[in-house]
């Protein structure tokens, strides 16, 4: 967001709650609240659709201002931001706009190859496997929603192997009959390793060594940060250093390969929808939107029906801070992005701006360790990045409510690991409470226990596979 729209917006958006290694933060969700207030009295509406595979489409509409000199940044701004959300919330490589011809214009010039939101144009189209396209469309044309549901997984019968793939670390577990009789955490370094063969075999490993705990496997679940259609890689930060000709040959099938190996029901799917499976079988409530703080941030949705929507829920990559000089995703190259504010990078971001040093040498990981340790030590300052942490989350839970349906926020992965996770919990809820009584009223904020927060999503994932008796 650029700073002169930052200056029309002050004095109408002040956050109660400032994070102190942040002090700038300027969360979305109000913006949008602010702005849908100010169109609501107006007629001018705009509809947004997003295609992704097969055919689905999702779709939103929404009022804006009448376009003047003054409002057309904040229109163009808003709109903009809008779409992005949605595009990582849903997934697609098509955007339908009906609405005036310069904001489609902005959207196009944006979300183009060239564009500044060519990171985004560039993953889609490899995702679905189509050339990105944003089109405007006439009221009679606008495509009409089609959306479907998966079966959610939740299978605890036989013999099953789970595990969850994370960048510092991946877990695997064992499962009897719903009983989880081996759980471990295997450190490696995926995302360094250009030969695909370390990865493959290093899963594999985990899994036998898993399996020997059990009398037979019956069925393997797993859970990637990334995204899987059909069991195929489509895209997957764990494989960034693997070279794009060798990931076509090597990484795309890598999990198909294994399942031909094993010769059982085997199910992948990306580690944010594992996130929200994993909440609903331990709190036995639907409506739960799951995020998972580790290397990144990864998002899930069930939604009130007890269905996983079959969105993309990448919200690592969806705005949350409108701050112009909030930092900057390395990967993506946007700004206030959730990767920076839920992950490990987030504890890395606010340390180094308390003052805390380290070495070039100590990974993300290891920061996190020591600021955690020293947070149980009673340290003020580690203390209060997790605090700011919460603050985020209080922020970006009301932002959420404006795209998903849910009562059940849970939150867990290694940053919430120890008292950080408390602290997080509590600062968020006193933000809630303050800023949006009415949603303090609506959901609950969950932190899984310390084993769950851990190993969880490998049981989870376990669960995914249907045993065909």
């Amino acid at each position: 967001m650029k700073k002169e729209i930052v200056e029309q917006l002050a004095g109408e958006i002040r956050p109660n709650f400032q994070p102190s290694f942040d002090p700038n933060f300027l969360p979305l969700g109000l913006f949008f609240s602010w702005y849908q207030e100010k169109a609501q009295p107006e007629s001018n509406e705009i509809r947004i659709g997003i295609e992704r595979e097969n055919h689905l489409i999702s779709t939103w509409k929404t009022k804006i201002l009448p376009l003047t000199d003054f409002t057309l940044p904040l229109t163009l701004t808003y709109v903009e931001r809008l779409v992005k959300f949605l595009l990582w919330q849903k997934g697609g490589w098509k955007i339908y706009f009906q609405g005036p011809e310069v904001i489609y214009q902005h959207l196009k010039n944006q979300y183009s190859p060239h564009g500044e939101r060519k990171f985004d144009v560039n993953l889609m189209s490899t995702v679905y496997e189509k050339p990105f396209e944003v089109v405007l469309v006439k009221a009679d044309e606008f495509p009409e929603e089609k959306e479907s549901q998966l079966i959610l997984g939740g299978h605890f019968d036989g013999c099953r192997l789970g595990f969850d793939l994370g960048a510092s670390d991946f877990k695997v577990a064992a499962l009897k009959d719903g009983e989880v009789v081996f759980s471990e955490e295997i450190p490696w370094n995926p995302q360094e390793q250009s030969d695909p063969n370390y990865h493959y075999e290093h899963i594999q490993a985990g899994l036998k060594k898993a399996a020997s705990f059990l009398p037979k496997v019956e069925a393997i679940g797993g859970s990637a940060a990334g995204i899987y259609i059909n069991n195929q890689v489509r895209i997957a930060s764990l494989f960034r250093a693997v070279p794009r000709e060798v990931f076509e040959k090597k990484v795309k099938n890598l999990f198909l390969e294994m399942q031909k190996e094993w010769g059982v029901p085997f199910e992948v799917i990306n580690d944010g929808e594992v996130t929200a499976l994993a909440g609903y079988l331990s709190l036995n409530q639907t409506a739960v939107l799951g995020i998972a703080m580790g290397s990144s941030e990864a998002g899930g949705y069930l939604n009130p029906s007890g269905h996983l929507p079959g969105w993309l829920d990448e919200l690592a990559f969806a705005p949350v801070d409108l701050n112009p000089e909030a930092a900057v995703d390395e990967w993506s190259g946007d700004r206030g992005v959730g990767a920076m504010y839920f992950s490990q990078q987030a504890v890395n971001k606010l340390a180094l701006s308390a003052g805390f040093q380290f070495s070039e040498e100590k990974r993300l990981p290891e920061r996190l360790k020591e600021i955690q340790a020293l947070a149980e030590k009673g340290d003020d300052q580690a203390i209060q990045i997790f605090k700011d942490i919460g603050v985020y989350l209080g922020y970006t839970a009301h932002l959420y409510s404006i795209f998903y349906d849910y009562r059940n926020l849970m939150i867990l992965g290694r940053v919430t690991s120890g008292q950080g996770g408390e602290l997080i919990k509590q600062e968020a809820e006193k933000v809630i409470a303050k800023e949006f009584p009415e949603l303090s009223q609506k959901i609950k904020i969950h932190l899984s226990d310390e084993k769950s927060r851990r190993v969880g999503q490998a049981v989870a994932a376990a669960t995914l596979p249907e045993i065909k008796k």
